[in-house]
């Protein structure tokens, strides 16, 4: 299994797939936690978490002294079939390019969009804000600013920071369970901070990409800000066509 995802997220992901790739047909009763946690050779715990992500995708139901079941509801399965990774899938992947060779961990003052962003209250003075540089061999290849509450950015260190990435700190060593994010991408131009952080000339073409990252019931827990230089760095995306008898709808995959 990947050692950055989590497992229970690994897990889930592979009961979904059964189920999308019709190992696990519409109304056939799922293997019990303890005849999954044997399977994977995990503890029942770590089922159970990856069973309540596919409930709140309504891809299982539970039914009170029956059992777990696969959805009836085929439409769900087969607008999940369409869907080739999700946005962990796709963070984790990004996190893994390149290597950290510069790190700054400092306590400040959060920015307004930050403090609203993380749904802080005024009498929050301080975050923690981490400044980073990630490098592809010789070259630098993005600049990241990450924001997060004081008492979590507390427990981080500048050499843990330089020896693995933030997310695998925050998933593995500190065990939060992140639900969902919210991202957004732009064009832009490097200013004279990104410039000099990346020895690269003031006005070159960047991608900004900004994400608030989430835990439990969609409570917000860090933000992200990447400057990925623009000749180096290509995000892409593929989508699909489906077509039924109402319209034609776009999805990415």
């Amino acid at each position: 299994m990947n050692s950055l995802l989590p497992l229970y997220y690994q897990i889930k992901e592979q009961i979904r797939s059964w189920i999308i790739n019709k190992q696990m047909l519409p109304g056939e009763k799922i293997p019990s936690e303890n005849e999954l946690a044997k399977h994977f050779k995990v503890a029942r715990l770590t089922i159970r978490d990856a069973v309540y992500q596919l409930v709140k995708e309504g891809l299982i139901i539970r039914k009170r002294g029956q059992g777990t079941f696969v959805t009836e509801d085929v439409d769900i399965i087969n607008g999940l079939s369409v869907e080739s990774y999700s946005f962990l899938d796709e963070i984790y992947s990004q996190v893994q390019k390149g290597k950290t060779k510069s790190v700054v961990l400092e306590e400040v003052l959060p920015p307004r969009a930050v403090r609203e962003m993380l749904e802080l209250d005024d009498s929050t003075r301080s975050v923690t804000r981490i400044k980073r540089i990630r490098y592809l061999g010789d070259h630098s290849f993005n600049y990241t600013i990450n924001y997060l509450p004081r008492e979590l950015g507390a427990q981080l260190n500048e050499k843990a920071l330089l020896a693995k990435p933030l997310l695998q700190i925050l998933q593995q060593d500190l065990n939060l369970k992140f639900t969902e994010a919210f991202q957004t991408l732009r064009a832009s131009f490097a200013d004279q901070e990104v410039a000099d952080a990346l020895l690269i000339p003031l006005g070159s073409p960047m991608l900004h990409v900004e994400r608030v990252m989430y835990i439990g019931e969609h409570k917000p827990i860090e933000v992200v800000q990447i400057a990925y230089r623009g000749d180096l760095f290509r995000y892409i995306m593929r989508f699909k066509n489906r077509v039924d008898r109402h319209e034609n709808l776009w999805v990415h995959e």
